[in-house]
């Protein structure tokens, strides 16, 4: 039986991919970017049941005109998976030492990384309560883990990692008494071939970059097999627990 799924970060990279798994197993999917790319356009061509919608995840106003156009549709989502995230941009990127930070950008990485994803939970709630399993799931990172980190730098990236992962958890405890049938993820893709890590891939072992095939599957293996007792947690790519 074909179930109603978001994939947010949908233009390109695991989102994507992800887009392409689900409606090819005969998903109905809303997939959402801040800018729909033709790479994007052509899954929807090549799957009807692939639904482009826009999104800012930095605009609540968006989110909450994606999550009524969702409504008409469908009265619950099954899977939500958050791949959209920001290290870098025009004009900044990770920080190596304080001199570096700059107030602007560090709003702008923790509006897109921490805030967004829970804004869309926010909006989403009644979409994700109700009788059938489903998963609410965002993409962080293992260097959001304070326990984990013994390098220091990317001062923006890491705390608002940790901040995502924080919200993440707090959610499941609310999920927990409100929607108790929704399993929250913070999943850790290890480091994939996308626009994202590209500057920082030299120093990278061949065999721990990631294809984005590669790392769609897998995240969409934990999606799958996630049970109720697993909401809360903070899982890398092979299914091993990462620390907080």
């Amino acid at each position: 039986m074909a179930e109603h799924v978001l994939v947010i970060g949908a233009g390109r990279g695991i989102g994507l991919e992800v887009t392409k798994r689900w409606a090819a197993r005969g998903d109905v999917v809303f997939a959402a970017t801040r800018s729909p790319s033709r790479e994007l356009f052509k899954v929807a061509a090549d799957f009807p049941s692939v639904r482009v919608c826009t999104v800012d995840l930095t605009d609540e106003e968006t989110i909450a005109v994606l999550a009524a156009e969702i409504g008409k549709h469908t009265s619950q989502l099954h899977r939500v998976l958050i791949t959209a995230g920001v290290l870098h941009g025009e004009g900044f990127g990770p920080e190596r030492k304080l001199e570096e930070l700059e107030l602007e950008a560090m709003q702008r990485v923790f509006a897109v990384n921490a805030f967004g994803p829970i804004l869309v939970a926010k909006h989403l709630r009644g979409l994700l309560k109700h009788k059938d399993r489903c998963v609410f799931a965002t993409i962080s990172a293992r260097v959001g883990s304070i326990e984990d980190n013994k390098k220091g730098g990317w001062y923006a990236y890491r705390a608002s990692k940790a901040a995502q992962n924080q919200f993440s958890r707090t959610l499941a405890i609310e999920f927990g008494r409100r929607a108790a049938n929704c399993i929250v993820l913070s999943l850790h893709p290890g480091t994939v071939n996308t626009d994202l890590s590209k500057p920082f891939q030299r120093f990278v072992p061949p065999h721990k970059l990631f294809s984005v095939e590669r790392a769609a599957g897998q995240l969409i293996d934990i999606i799958d097999g996630a049970t109720p007792k697993d909401s809360g947690s903070f899982i890398a790519w092979d299914g091993s627990p990462i620390p907080w």
